[in-house]
């Protein structure tokens, strides 16, 4: 697996954004994720998009960081928002969103985030248990979503070892 640094206007990543559009809209049953994105909001050193390549060079994995302070969204100073983490069905159970994670985690770190945070769903339990089992608890919520009953907030310190 190939995972490459690549702006969130990359055809490779509007094509994965349209699929895990489609995902969120038939999980929850409305038009997808439409919290406002725009490529310069993952451009370092205030954030970082990466995509995952098969062997044979298609597209497989997204994510990206993009850096967050104090607002009336709910952010902290020196957050990292995790956006459009995503495996294509294919790609799944083989590790990918666990690496595309630890090297989003380890670039916001080393950009001086201090807390990577994210907002997902109660319609994706996989997203829930990989984030819970990589050391993210819940948190207060934050963000687009954050007054949506289905919305769930985690959060985790971003710390030297």
């Amino acid at each position: 697996m190939n995972i490459q640094p690549r702006s969130f206007d990359h055809p490779d990543a509007v094509k994965l954004n349209d699929q895990v559009q489609l995902e969120y809209a038939e999980r929850y049953g409305d038009e997808g994720d439409v919290t406002p994105l725009a490529p310069s909001m993952f451009r370092p050193p205030r954030g970082l998009y990466l995509l995952a390549y098969d062997e044979s060079g298609a597209p497989v994995a997204t994510g990206g960081w993009r850096a967050q302070d104090r607002n009336e969204e709910g952010y902290l100073d020196g957050d990292a928002e995790l956006k459009r983490m995503f495996v294509i069905p294919e790609g799944r159970g083989r590790g990918l969103a666990r690496r595309i994670l630890a090297a989003l985690e380890a670039d916001a770190q080393a950009a001086g985030r201090t807390r990577m945070v994210l907002e997902t769903g109660d319609q994706q339990p996989e997203a829930i248990a990989l984030y819970t089992s990589s050391g993210y608890t819940p948190c207060e919520k934050f963000g687009y979503y954050r007054t949506y009953d289905s919305s769930r907030c985690f959060a985790k310190p971003l710390q030297e070892s």
